[in-house]
């Protein structure tokens, strides 16, 4: 039986291809945050999508302004990608 391609991959793969073609601009938007919903400043996640919307555009100073652990979120879902389009590879060599 042939594996199936892993859902995963297809899921991080296309997140990163929206996030790249997604506007990426600094004025009022619409969020659903629910901190950000109740009126509050500050929130973990905000800005994280649009950090790495940036990075992937080779802007790192706005990277850095829209949140901080966008370099090290993109890193992280590259190594994710990579992982899974390897033991995909490898499932495939062995069948």
């Amino acid at each position: 039986m042939r594996p199936r391609f892993p859902a995963e991959l297809l899921c991080w793969i296309t997140a990163l291809i929206l996030l790249f073609f997604a506007a990426n601009d600094s004025v009022a938007h619409f969020t659903l945050c629910p901190l950000s919903q109740l009126g509050l400043e500050w929130c973990p996640g905000c800005g994280l999508g649009r950090s790495v919307g940036a990075l992937l555009h080779g802007d790192l100073v706005a990277s850095l302004r829209f949140h901080w652990f966008g370099l090290p979120a993109l890193m992280i879902l590259f190594f994710r990608i990579v992982q899974l389009f390897r033991n995909f590879v490898l499932t495939l060599v062995v069948s």
